[in-house]
């Protein structure tokens, strides 16, 4: 750990004396930032820019704001090699470049002058009448209203703020017309004691970078030399204890809040959707009323400070409060990813507990049915310091997803993940929280909790939004197939395929889709067609193994409205695409139709039957279809009679492209006892010959010279097993589920067996089951 005390000293490196305000505001040299994509520094390449300077900078990664800043003249390298700052007369670095770091020893080496970015900024703001933004929660947003204000009451101030600010235009802008120099600053590494402001307003102290400082009274301490060093007033908030204590008997220090000893003092919040109205007093004389745009009482406390600094300088307050109409939040603070009539998906930077607490409390506070929440731990320390107070921080949220922790650079802590986190929450009491240790599947959870009236969050200072912004773009689909579906269909997200098919595995289906008639089925098909969507159809999931990645796509399962309907009509019986065969057998007994008690035997659906040509105790589907409606892949609709059809063993090409809506089934009069005993006789064989557990059917198709069953039992494989996927020891074509299995592990079996017959018999097992999705 680095004291603190050191950070701002003289630079270690042991140069001449140099004066940095005169050198960076009132001389042009060539600077090279190490570390440039990152917010902070990529904010301070656009000062220097601005400036006049000659700037470069390097990084292991590129962003939006290199983009930019290329445009504007920056010399961008995605390597940090010496020999790109072997001409720079300065170097600058972040807290987060190690002391190894190539660039970084070079040039302590050469003997140039090496500052830390905090030193830069400060000596950058000491050209001007600087302003301060200090705290452990909410700099960002009030710098950001600040510098808004400020510009709105016609001061013409330069910022600095570590967030993209569309409503500024930048994150970061050196006006040669202000005297003001608003800046955000970093308590995380000790350099706040670098700022010697004019003004400065502090928002909150505690505990917090646990892996830079020992504990509370190490971060008053960095805060205290802040306040020393502020020449003017120091305006605090008198809510907060910690802040309250080191600022009050200041002579020069101004209060903000709810109290009734604030000097700027709120009253009569009144929390609206997504905004808040306020009235404002000063000494206890009403200045008027406030209305903010962004949402969250903590954010009201936040441009109390601003409205007490603005004030102070002498804006009027009718200014400030139009000025505050009109602003927007930064980046990553609130940020509405989508909205519809159905749904809210925001996206917000919270990373501490304190943080996550106030988040909630707003997203509760838009009047949305339920808060859902996906939480991505920042750093290791902090996660381990601060677990139990992570624990009792989501309280508001009705379900919470936790992935793993972020590193920001740190080395894990063993036993420290984001399991931590849901340990201590389900320890606090919470009854909806799950840890989900693979990050590109965190927005499934969440996906496919979704119910309509929903707001999701995604929280968390690394790169958690990613996976918000992936759950934004498949609910715009979404919403898009459920008009076409209508009330009457249902859409969900991310759908596990586990809970539809006979095996029990598989991962989910991107766009699960039920249509209830024809038509919705048939515009089902062109919006796929139009978007390039992947569409697959699936029945009850029996004969079908999964992935453990799911199917990309649409995965579209007709059931309900016209695709459960049962027709008898004489001797011939019309049944949906959703129908169960059991079902058929059993409307065939109660007309005394016999012929079709086979299907009894069956666990899929009329559909899935037609694809496959499935068969039982010696009959085949096809044998007792006269006809077929279908859809072909431009949802236009086709009736064929059998004559028409080309059917193979379990095969059956037609519907490979295209999608059944019904089938006609030829039976024959039968005596209810006839059909009573062949009933009997399939259930009793199926309990004979099947087992119980899970499965898909059978796995092979039978080869020419054995069945199957009876190879895989002379091969000596039954109650093979691999993981919780096991061959049964009731019929040897038979692979189940002994609970928890996944997809790969039943395809790990199914090549144990095909190798074995191979190798000892010189046979080649073929797959009976059809095996569709993405590897897991």
């Amino acid at each position: 750990m680095n004291p603190a005390s050191k950070e701002c000293s003289a630079p270690a490196d042991r140069v001449p004396p140099l004066d940095l305000s005169h050198f960076l505001t009132r001389e042009q040299h060539r600077i090279h930032l190490i570390g440039v994509a990152g917010s902070g520094m990529s904010g301070l390449a656009g000062l220097l820019i601005e400036l006049g300077h000659a700037v470069s900078g390097s990084d292991k990664v590129t962003s939006t704001e290199t983009e930019r800043l290329q445009q504007l003249g920056l010399r961008f390298h995605e390597q940090h090699r010496p020999e790109h700052a072997a001409t720079a007369d300065l170097v600058v670095f972040s807290s987060a470049i190690k002391g190894d770091n190539p660039i970084l020893v070079s040039g302590r080496d050469s003997g140039k002058p090496v500052v830390r970015r905090a030193e830069a900024l400060a000596a950058i703001m000491s050209a001007k009448r600087g302003i301060v933004i200090a705290g452990m929660h909410g700099k960002t947003t009030t710098s950001a209203m600040t510098a808004h204000v400020l510009r709105e009451g016609g001061l013409h101030p330069s910022h600095y703020v570590g967030a993209e600010i569309p409503l500024l235009g930048t994150n970061a802008h050196w006006d040669w017309r202000g005297e003001f120099f608003v800046a955000e600053g970093d308590e995380s590494d000790g350099t706040l004691r670098c700022f010697r402001p004019e003004h400065s307003l502090i928002l909150n102290i505690e505990e917090e970078h646990l892996d830079f400082y020992a504990d509370l009274a190490a971060i008053e301490k960095v805060f205290g030399q802040l306040i020393d060093q502020t020449s003017g007033t120091v305006f605090y908030n008198i809510d907060d204890p910690n802040t309250a204590r080191l600022c009050a008997k200041r002579n020069s220090a101004v209060s903000y809040g709810f109290s009734e000893n604030a000097r700027y003092r709120g009253i009569n919040v009144e929390l609206r959707d997504l905004g808040s109205v306020f009235c404002v007093y000063r000494h206890g004389q009403k200045l008027g009323q406030a209305t903010l745009n962004v949402p969250g009482e903590h954010n009201v406390h936040n441009a109390l400070g601003v409205i007490a600094l603005a004030s102070e300088l002498g804006i009027p307050f009718e200014k400030i409060a139009a000025s505050l109409r009109k602003f927007e939040h930064a980046r990553r603070r609130f940020e509405i990813k989508y909205e519809s009539d159905r749904f809210l998906l925001v996206d917000d930077y919270a990373h501490h507990p304190t943080e996550i607490r106030a988040t909630l409390r707003t997203a509760r506070a838009t009047g949305r049915k339920r808060v859902l929440a996906m939480f991505q731990p920042h750093r290791y320390s902090r996660t381990k310091a601060l677990r139990s107070e992570f624990g009792c921080a989501f309280d508001e949220a009705d379900h919470v997803v936790v992935t793993d922790v972020y590193p920001a650079s740190e080395p894990p802590i063993p036993g420290i993940s984001g399991h931590t986190i849901v340990d201590e929450m389900v320890k606090h009491g919470h009854r909806a929280a799950s840890y989900q240790p693979r990050f590109e599947h965190v927005h499934w959870g969440i996906g496919n909790a979704l119910d309509v009236g929903d707001l999701v969050l995604s929280l968390g200072a690394g790169n958690i939004h990613e996976q918000l912004s992936i759950l934004a773009a498949d609910l715009v689909i979404a919403e898009k197939l459920k008009a076409i579906v209508g009330e009457e269909g249902d859409v969900r997200l991310y759908e596990p395929l586990s809970k539809h098919t006979t095996l029990r595995v598989g991962g989910p289906a991107q766009f699960w889709v039920e249509p209830r008639n024809e038509k919705s089925f048939s515009d089902l098909i062109r919006f796929c067609r139009g978007e390039n969507l992947p569409l697959f159809a699936m029945g009850r999931g029996s004969n079908l193994l999964v992935r453990d990645g799911g199917i990309r796509g649409v995965v579209v399962h007709p059931c309900g409205g016209d695709f459960d309907k049962i027709e008898v009509n004489n001797s011939e019986i019309t049944a949906g695409a959703g129908v169960k065969l059991r079902e058929v057998a059993y409307a065939a007994r109660a007309a005394n139709l016999g012929g079709l008690e086979w299907m009894e035997g069956i666990p899929g659906v009329v559909g899935g039957a037609l694809r496959m040509n499935a068969g039982a105790m010696g009959a085949q589907t096809f044998e007792r279809v006269t006809r077929i409606r279908y859809l072909d892949a431009e949802g236009n609709p086709h009736a064929k009679n059998r004559d028409q059809l080309e059917v193979f063993y379990r095969r059956f090409p037609l519907l490979e492209n295209n999608f059944a809506i019904s089938a006609t089934f030829r039976a024959q009069p039968a005596e209810r006892a006839e059909i009573d005993g062949r009933l009997r006789e399939s259930q009793e064989k199926r309990r004979a010959t099947q087992p119980i557990a899970k499965s898909a059917g059978c796995i092979f198709k039978n080869p020419g010279s054995i069945p199957a069953g009876r190879l895989v039992d002379e091969l000596g494989l039954k109650n093979l097993r691999v993981g919780n996927a096991r061959v049964s020891e009731v019929h040897g074509n038979f692979i189940v589920n002994d609970g928890g299995a996944t997809a790969a592990e039943m395809l790990q079996l199914i090549d144990k067996i095909q190798s074995a017959a191979r190798a000892k018999r010189g046979i080649e097992l073929e797959t009976e089951v059809e095996i569709v999705g993405q590897p897991g």
